[in-house]
């Protein structure tokens, strides 16, 4: 069975999953996209022989050979589109965020609730990384006893001019607060935001930042985000345990020695860390979906809880307090 996906949004990410869905994974094929800019709509359009092009989101949804619908717009738009696939009884993958605030993410909840099934998967990719599929396994497994701290690094060489201060943690921190919580598997209850001595490659930026969480069970988690680091994309995870540590580790690579030197590469940014996830992430969702089975990914719950986590740490950094969280009680249909 080939799955028939309508693509909303084709700029970077956009362009990026429909490659994916035509020419890595198995059992898709894009038989419409949509996209603010028709003329780049359009060309995108020209290389899928059975694309048809819609003028808005809705239409693509609307459309009767549109069986799944994958979100890649800008943020402030996913309510729309998401609550649209959801009312039309179509599975919707829907790139982070869920939505832009958290009262968005609870619209979005309530109509999912309202219709009994998961319908939504989140695109928080690290859930499907090997190296991050190991630390959990090695988390659940026990062998280095129950975790006591977490460490998680987000480094970046550099980040486009539009980046916000707000943004070190809605857009980079949050993949961060998500896989802590996949990791840990409970939620995170508080949050401290601290800005130091500035890096002078970030301008008016407040970089680095760290942030100090704690989890339900007493885990406290720390988060550093540094986005003008230069050397290269560096993505770092350490749980500290009872009993050992576990860390992600760069696998694969080749160790060079020269020069009274050791290292190994250091990937130019992220879409060369997670190629490999990001195509596992959706051949499992193409899988599902065909299969009928029940979504397993990150769901409406996750993109909330992490939407919810983003708005405290942002409070934090302009407080300079420690917020705590409060996310209420999970929905059966997310347990």
């Amino acid at each position: 069975m080939t799955l028939k996906v309508g693509v909303i949004g084709t700029g970077m990410i956009g362009r990026d999953h429909i490659r994916r869905l035509t020419e890595v994974v198995s059992g898709a094929e894009v038989v419409a996209v949509s996209d603010a800019n028709e003329v780049v709509a359009k060309e995108v359009a020209a290389g899928l022989p059975a694309a048809t092009v819609h003028a808005t989101g809705e239409e693509l949804i609307a459309d009767d050979r549109v069986e799944a619908v994958v979100v890649c717009s800008w943020g402030p738009t996913h309510e729309q589109y998401v609550v649209a696939s959801i009312e039309a009884g179509k599975p919707v993958f829907c790139e982070k965020p869920l939505a832009s605030t958290t009262e968005a993410c609870q619209r979005i909840m309530a109509a999912e609730l309202a219709g009994g099934r998961r319908l939504v998967q989140v695109g928080f990719m690290r859930r499907y990384d090997a190296p991050y599929r190991a630390l959990k396994q090695a988390i659940d497994s026990g062998v280095v006893g129950a975790p006591l701290i977490y460490y998680s690094g987000h480094r970046n060489p550099s980040v486009p001019e539009h980046y916000t201060r707000d943004m070190a943690i809605v857009d980079t921190a949050v993949h961060d607060f998500d896989v802590t919580r996949w990791l840990l598997g409970e939620e995170l209850t508080a949050i401290r935001v601290l800005a130091g001595k500035p890096n002078r490659h970030g301008g008016e930026l407040l970089d680095p930042l760290l942030m100090v969480l704690e989890s339900s069970s007493g885990v406290l988690v720390t988060v550093e985000t540094s986005v003008n680091i230069r050397y290269g994309y560096d993505i770092r995870g350490e749980v500290v345990g009872e009993e050992g540590t576990a860390a992600l580790a760069d696998t694969g690579q080749v160790v060079l020695r020269r020069a009274n030197s050791a290292g190994v590469a250091v990937p130019e940014d992220w879409r060369e860390r997670f190629v490999l996830a990001y195509d596992v992430e959706f051949q499992e969702w193409i899988n599902e979906v065909t299969g009928g089975r029940t979504l397993t990914g990150p769901s409406s719950w996750d993109g909330y809880a992490a939407q919810v986590v983003c708005d405290a740490g942002v409070r934090s950094l302009h407080e300079g307090d420690r917020v705590e969280i409060a996310l209420g009680t999970r929905p059966a249909l997310y347990s």
